[in-house]
């Protein structure tokens, strides 16, 4: 198509190219020229590089206006197994169960109405926040909860200097992958939706764990750790 000299078009071992990491049906379908000079350069135009990221996220979903999320202090009332893209609330009603932004800053008024989703990336052992669809748009760019959750903080640090979340990592990787995954097996045969036994905790997992917690009379944290597994085996 001539979009590229063919020596100029170098990617990663995986085939991502330029700035962006786009594979190539990537490329094709979102990478734009906004610099103006004719050529759609994801390697060295920085506009080009920017929009075309950009052009990927509103195809995917990005609502303008709103953020990504917000950090929240999550009560002990309220069920780390409420976590998940599937299971929204709106805003109001998170916080109408006690849900609080930390640092005692309100939601904005114009978020109360529209839809949030409880985010508990470690469980109860790490910081919580309530995302917004777009935190899901970021998803489709890398579907690591923990890669979103960056890119989200991130643009938050530089566009409005915040600072670290409040909420403190706890012992989060004491486990090895297959650790994870003989306990997931342990939780599909008892008939929870886990999402896959790959060793990875998603959020589908992650509530698996709570109601598993919760209907065996324990504190529900969310989170795999030893005595899990040698209780589940």
């Amino acid at each position: 198509r001539g979009l590229a000299p063919v020596g100029a078009m170098k990617s990663s071992w995986a085939g991502a190219l330029g700035q962006p990491q786009f594979m190539p049906t990537s490329f094709l379908k979102h990478a734009v020229d906004f610099d103006g000079d004719g050529r759609v350069d994801i390697w060295n135009s920085t506009p080009d590089v920017l929009a075309s990221i950009a052009n990927y996220l509103v195809h995917y979903g990005w609502v303008r206006g709103r953020g990504w999320g917000f950090e929240v202090i999550v009560p002990e009332s309220v069920s780390c197994s409420l976590e998940g893209p599937d299971q929204g609330k709106k805003i109001s009603q998170w916080a109408a169960m006690g849900i609080e932004r930390v640092g005692g800053k309100a939601f904005p008024a114009s978020e109360l109405k529209a839809e949030g989703f409880l985010l508990m990336p470690a469980g109860r052992s790490g910081p919580a926040f309530i995302a917004t669809p777009n935190f899901y748009v970021l998803k489709q760019y890398n579907t690591s909860d923990l890669y979103a959750l960056f890119i989200g903080h991130g643009a938050d640090r530089i566009a409005h200097g915040d600072q670290n979340f409040s909420g403190s990592w706890g012992p989060v990787g004491d486990l090895h992958r297959s650790d994870i995954a003989t306990l997931q097996r342990a939780l599909e045969a008892k008939g929870y939706d886990v999402g896959s036994a790959d060793g990875l905790p998603g959020f589908k997992t992650r509530r698996s764990i709570g109601r598993w917690q919760e209907k065996n009379g324990q504190a529900a944290t969310c989170f795999p750790d030893a005595g899990l597994v040698a209780a589940l085996k």
